[in-house]
């Protein structure tokens, strides 16, 4: 499933990322302009406005809370979504993360990572670098809370 987040949820944006799904984000787009992307990509529109909601020809989910929390709860109960592709995007960019050798990412990386991690994943369009240190553990945790 891919969703595009309005301008108000860019937090909510990068936590689909995270769980692994194709989530676009606008933060200067319009009305116009994201009812029009939602229904050339067939997306689903999260979004605070109740007016976005009601534009023909989206299928639209309106968040209800400000909470981070309360927001993935809603999206994953009204959607039935699970988190079996978690951390396979990019959280800047969108990009799905290609598996990349330990040597590759060296001097590119803290040198205690380095030494402690062994996988890594970057993202073939910004270069970010990830790998599973102990903000992965404390997001699997909240992943498993939700």
């Amino acid at each position: 499933m891919k969703f595009l987040a309005d301008n108000m949820l860019g937090r909510l944006a990068i936590w689909l990322r995270l769980l692994g799904y194709d989530t676009a984000y606008h933060h200067d787009a319009t009305d116009a302009q994201l009812a029009r992307i939602a229904r050339a990509e067939n997306r689903v529109l999260l979004t605070r406005d109740v007016e976005l909601t009601r534009r023909r020809g989206v299928r639209a989910v309106l968040i209800e809370s400000e909470q981070i929390e309360e927001q993935l709860r809603q999206v994953f109960h009204a959607l039935n979504l699970t988190a079996r592709e978690a951390f396979s995007r990019c959280a800047e960019c969108n990009s799905v993360l290609e598996e990349v050798s330990k040597e590759s990412v060296r001097g590119q990386v803290p040198p205690y990572v380095f030494h402690t991690q062994e996988r890594y994943r970057r993202c073939p369009r910004c270069a970010r670098i990830y790998w599973r240190g102990t903000h992965w553990a404390r997001m699997v945790g909240q992943m498993q809370d939700l």
